[in-house]
């Protein structure tokens, strides 16, 4: 799909599925849609002073299959979220790991000709000449008159590059350098088509590459401060590609050579091409829209594909995989990353369970072989504790191929045993209900802190969480406890401002308060007072009950949508609806507040102008109003527009909201399909019916939804 939005749209007839009449899901996708950054002031919400450039979503267009080990994607700059920003002009290389979180990026390779310094390779390029599809991406490289092309399999790379017939033909490899720190490396020649080594740089990557021509030798550059190498290859004039096959593992060299022999070494690059998209296809399959515009179909689907390319691969074809300790070990099941936990536990974890139950099982599995053999805690990501949502709600929604028992005595640790590894200020937090923040003033934006507030309100969550898989294992006591902690949330709701704010180690209040001024740790955690209303998913009553009345109730919210952004500027925070910022994860489930106090069609308007504005924007319609955050946004996206949304995700039940579609088939991992539809043209919901029963209350059980019947949402 070429790099224009809704010129892509347009091309959507151009490939047509094995199936007559039916077009192939895989030509909604845009893999640039979250690749620019916002730079107008109407779409940042403020006037942009700050050389910093401000978040995007963060995301790669380059090649990958779902949760794979390799994600082999353009660098346009290093230290740049996912490496590139659409409205960059250079090409560094094409690295093959990827997150959109400033790490990773391995093994840097690109495609040369003539005389090139260590310090000056890299080659412009033009979005005219550049197009991505799921599984494959193509770019014309300049400076040297190559086309690229690249596809993968979950452990392998394929690179295509078409030179000019009377060029000789090159690859550097940016051996020294990634998103982070390479603290060693090495690369050498093996036969005359074959080179191998290993890059250690967040995970010490080996890799083994073949090439279809003669190499002639390898051999290393260093013009000024940096080091790359550069591989020539033999006789190398002519039409015919340079192709280079490349099989990569956490573990050894011999593992990636065998990846590579299994993966891919007897298929052509065509072969490889068509089956990334087969996979992406089956996949996106999963859920099947009827009605909507084209539009909202493209932003659905391309919303679908990018909530399944995290977490990630890290265990080989024999199951082999570096544990936590460096050890080499198989213990029968597929070895992955951690989770992005404080961004996706809140959506993206529990529809990659509903699509994907074998991966998000093993996922578990994984995270509790780190825990076990890191420190005795399940692990935790930048901020909270989320694991603990994560395997509640998969657990609940019925995921048990994996020890649960093994997971819960992790996740107690995590709730019970104060120490470095688990929650911090974990004491303070049993001891008092509530975790102290700094008595000071005048913080400025980007300081850190505890982010107390935050803090607090989650970790309530995550007792709450693991109470429910106490009681599902008989723990009454440890039930009894975490849910009494549950409440905790409570501690920091101050009723004078209706704000949960800062308390000092004396109990009381923050004096230096302001509502409106954002922070990135003090108090909050990315967010301002507004942006961190209305966090207790798990006691929406006893959340509205500390306010003096329903109406009240309703006026924070209406204040929260119309007071005014004050022109703070901070990168992190963009896509303002009033002070409600969707360029950011803390404020995401605020809008359902609405359905507690009786006014969801309240809440339904600012869904849909969310959906409506925030996720194709900029001149090019292709920025996000926020950072991806492995899928969080755009499985935020996913879920409202089939109208159902995780509101409590360890939980096993969905609210359910005005879908953007007439019908909706959702095929669950067990092949289980269940329909949503539609009925009405309005935005305030009067019915909902399952299978021609009518549902009490908002919420849908998961249970029901496995019936495999349908659920019909009634709206005027």
């Amino acid at each position: 799909m070429k790099n224009s939005f809704f010129a892509g749209l347009l091309s959507l007839t151009l490939m047509i599925s094995c199936q007559p009449g039916k077009q192939q899901l895989t030509n909604y996708v845009n893999p640039f849609l979250g690749t620019a950054t916002l730079w107008e002031t109407k779409d940042l919400g403020y006037e942009r002073h700050l050389k910093t450039r401000t978040w995007g979503a963060e995301v790669f267009p380059g090649s990958s299959v779902p949760n794979a080990m390799v994600q082999l994607s353009p660098v346009t700059q290093f230290r740049s979220g996912a490496g590139y920003q659409y409205e960059d002009t250079v090409i560094y290389g094409f690295s093959h790991t990827n997150k959109g979180h400033w790490n990773l990026l391995h093994l840097p390779i690109l495609p040369v000709t003539g005389n090139v310094s260590s310090d000056d390779y890299a080659s412009k390029y033009s979005h005219t000449n550049e197009s991505a599809h799921p599984g494959y991406y193509q770019v014309f490289l300049e400076r040297y008159g190559v086309n690229a092309e690249l596809t993968s399999t979950l452990r392998c790379a394929y690179h295509k590059y078409t030179f000019r017939p009377d060029d000789d033909k090159k690859v550097l490899v940016d051996i020294t350098r990634t998103n982070n720190g390479v603290r060693d490396w090495s690369i050498q020649k093996v036969d005359d088509h074959t080179f191998f080594g290993n890059q250690d740089a967040e995970g010490n990557i080996r890799f083994y590459a073949v090439s279809n021509y003669k190499i002639q030798d390898i051999k290393q550059l260093k013009d000024g401060e940096h080091e790359v190498s550069v591989v020539s290859f033999a006789d190398s004039k002519g039409s015919e590609p340079l192709e280079l096959k490349i099989g990569f593992s956490f573990v050894s060299i011999d593992n990636a050579k065998m990846n590579l022999e299994q993966e891919m070494k007897e298929k052509s690059f065509a072969q490889v091409r068509k089956e990334a998209d087969k996979t992406w296809e089956n996949l996106l399959s999963k859920i099947e829209v009827t009605g909507g515009t084209e539009r909202e179909k493209g932003i659905f689907y391309s919303c679908l594909y990018r909530s399944f390319l995290w977490p990630v691969l890290r265990s080989d074809v024999n199951g082999e995989y570096t544990d936590a300790k460096g050890n080499v070990v198989n213990n029968g099941f597929r070895y992955y990353t951690d989770p992005s936990f404080w961004d996706d536990y809140r959506n993206k974890l529990i529809l990659l369970g509903m699509i994907s139950p074998d991966v998000t099982t093993d996922v578990i599995k994984s995270i509790t072989d780190k825990g076990e053999k890191r420190n005795g805690y399940m692990p935790t990501f930048f901020h909270g504790d989320h694991a603990s949502v994560f395997v509640a709600g998969s657990y609940l929604r019925g995921l048990k191929d994996f020890d649960l028992n093994r997971a819960y005595k992790l996740l107690v640790n995590n709730a019970t045993v104060p120490g470095k590894g688990g929650r911090p200020y974990l004491d303070e937090y049993i001891e008092q209900g509530w975790i102290a923040e700094k008595d000071t003033t005048n913080v400025p934006t980007w300081d850190e802190y505890k982010a107390a507030v935050t803090k607090t309100v989650e970790y309530a969550y995550d007792d709450y969480a693991t109470a429910l898989l106490a009681k599902e294992l008989g723990d009454e006591s440890t039930y009894k406890t975490l849910m009494e902690r549950s409440g905790n949330y409570k501690n920091l709701f101050d009723p004078g401002t209706g704000f949960w704010r800062g308390k000092i180690a004396d109990g009381s209040w923050i004096k230096d308060f302001d509502p409106y001024y954002p922070y990135y740790a003090y108090m909050y955690r990315e967010a301002n007072a507004w942006q961190s209303l209305f966090f207790a998913p798990h006691d929406p009553k006893g959340m509205i009950a500390l306010y003096p009345s329903e109406k009240a109730v309703e006026q924070k919210l209406d204040s929260l949508f119309t007071e005014p952004w004050r022109n703070y500027e901070a990168h992190n925070l963009t896509g303002f609806i009033g002070n409600y910022c969707h360029g950011n994860q803390p404020g995401h489930s605020i809008p359902y507040t609405y359905y507690f106090i009786d006014k969801q069609e309240k809440a339904q308007c600012m869904l849909d102008s969310i959906m409506n504005h925030y996720y194709d924007m900029g001149k090019d319609k292709l920025a996000y109003s926020g950072m991806d955050d492995a899928g969080e946004m755009s499985s935020w996206y996913v879920f409202n527009a089939i109208g159902l949304y995780t509101y409590s995700p360890a939980d096993p039940e969905y609210i359910v909201t005005v879908p953007l579609f007439d019908q909706v088939k959702f095929t669950l991992g067990d092949n289980t399909q269940f329909t949503i539809v539609k009925k009405g043209n309005g935005r305030k919901i009067t019915d909902i019916s399952y299978n021609g029963q009518k549902i009490d209350g908002w919420f849908i059980p998961h249970a029901l939804l496995k019936q495999g019947k349908q659920l019909t949402v009634t709206t005027e």
